[in-house]
């Protein structure tokens, strides 16, 4: 039996006495990466080639789907249809009503498209991975795709002889400085001379800072720890007043948006849910380990953001009220992140 052969009759093996597990749950227990499970399954998974490109022109026709995008601790689902994909070189942008991207290329490696009989019927998706073999994104069809576009994308991009799926362990995150060799004052200074919230990625890199750390450095000016109830209790605010907001959530391949209210939000054991019919969110509360409420001074005013982070400073999701670039922030979403303990000054 041939090594792929021999994984998927494991992962076989495991659905039957685990029904219902997932192919990201199933990979871990079986000790390899989701990507390399997904392709020892050529029954349902076609391997497609990694023309990234040529597969976000095809997406718009596609109609209605499902865009899931995810890092350990935090999924983000949303119903809509793609725009027109722009790209600079390998970062691009979606910048649709529904479904909202920042994509970074770099990190994109290996794609499927999988099709499936599930207990629900047919399902199908597209799925990426990066060179570890974990997923960067994932698009569902629903009721509302066009199928024939569908599979006209798919025969499109198949790779008639692809390589097999070779995986490299992620690279370990360098350590970072410690608080007291960074340049506080210069780091503080750069901060309030900010212009536009993108600027602060470009602040970190400039002094070798992580955003927890800087967070530090900026407490009681331009940063607020709060408690790891605060996003439940931001969301139920949310939902309660509502109040539209932004939700990110991504990994290094991609960052996923949703603008607008949030309804129905559920606590499920370990998980907290937003279940509103185009937009779902499932977050990992047990896994909260520091969340800041943090404001950045720009042009068009100081934007208040709540940054929510695992115990080992990963971020695990985003959230700031529904703006454009060239508006101020609401200021119903401003009072409803003060409300939640913090309250820094940063103009």
């Amino acid at each position: 039996m041939s090594q792929a052969s021999d994984l998927a009759a494991r992962w076989n093996a495991l659905k039957e006495s685990k029904p219902g597990i997932r192919a990201r749950d199933a990979a871990e227990a079986l000790g390899v990466s989701e990507a390399e499970l997904v392709a020892s399954r050529s029954d349902i998974a076609a391997r497609l080639r990694p023309d990234w490109k040529a597969l976000f022109e095809r997406l718009p026709a596609l109609g209605k789907v499902m865009a899931l995008t995810r890092n350990e601790n935090c999924v983000h689902e949303r119903r809509g249809t793609y725009s027109a994909a722009s790209f600079e070189g390998h970062v691009g942008l979606v910048l649709g009503p529904d479904i909202d991207l920042r994509i970074f290329l770099a990190h994109w490696r290996f794609g499927f498209a999988v099709a499936e009989e599930t207990a629900r019927g047919p399902m199908r998706s597209l799925q990426a991975f990066d060179a570890s073999g974990t997923a960067v994104h994932k698009i569902y069809a629903g009721d509302e795709t066009d199928l024939a576009a569908w599979s006209a994308l798919v025969e499109a991009l198949r790779d008639p002889e692809p390589a097999p799926v070779a995986v490299k362990p992620a690279a370990a995150a360098k350590a970072p400085l410690r608080d007291h060799e960074i340049d506080a004052l210069s780091l503080l200074t750069d901060w309030q001379n900010m212009k536009d919230t993108h600027a602060f990625f470009g602040l970190l890199r400039k002094h070798k800072a992580t955003p927890t750390q800087a967070f530090r450095l900026a407490e009681g000016r331009f940063a607020a720890r709060l408690g790891t109830q605060a996003v439940r209790e931001l969301l139920q605010a949310a939902s309660h007043l509502d109040v539209p907001i932004m939700v990110f959530v991504g990994n290094p391949g991609l960052i996923q948006i949703h603008t607008g209210p949030v309804k129905r939000i559920h606590a499920m054991g370990e998980w907290l849910n937003v279940l509103d019919p185009d937009f779902n969110l499932h977050l990992r509360e047990d896994r909260l380990a520091e969340v800041w409420q943090v404001e950045k001074p720009t042009e068009d005013g100081v934007i208040t953001s709540i940054e929510a982070f695992d115990a080992e400073g990963e971020r695990i999701a985003t959230f700031f009220g529904k703006r454009k670039p060239g508006e101020p922030e609401l200021q119903s979403w401003r009072a409803l992140a003060h409300a939640l303990g913090g309250a820094p000054k940063a103009a």
